[in-house]
């Protein structure tokens, strides 16, 4: 009978290793992932950026032709 509680008390602690390392490995992804959504390019502010630039060279190519 102690053998067995041995081998649950065991079994109880590789289970909560795991468990401790699966905690980790979110903790890390959930980092990972907010460095990236604050890097990420402000893509709408370029695209409106773009336009304005290709209106104005628009408009001064056409007002200098």
């Amino acid at each position: 009978m102690a053998e067995g509680f041995a081998t649950v008390n065991g079994s109880l602690a590789l289970l909560a290793q795991r468990g401790d390392q699966t905690d980790k490995t979110l903790d890390d992804h959930e980092n990972r992932l907010d460095a990236l959504e604050r890097n990420r390019w402000p893509l709408a502010s370029v695209t409106a950026l773009v336009a304005v630039i290709g209106l104005a060279l628009s408009l001064w190519q056409f007002t200098t032709s």
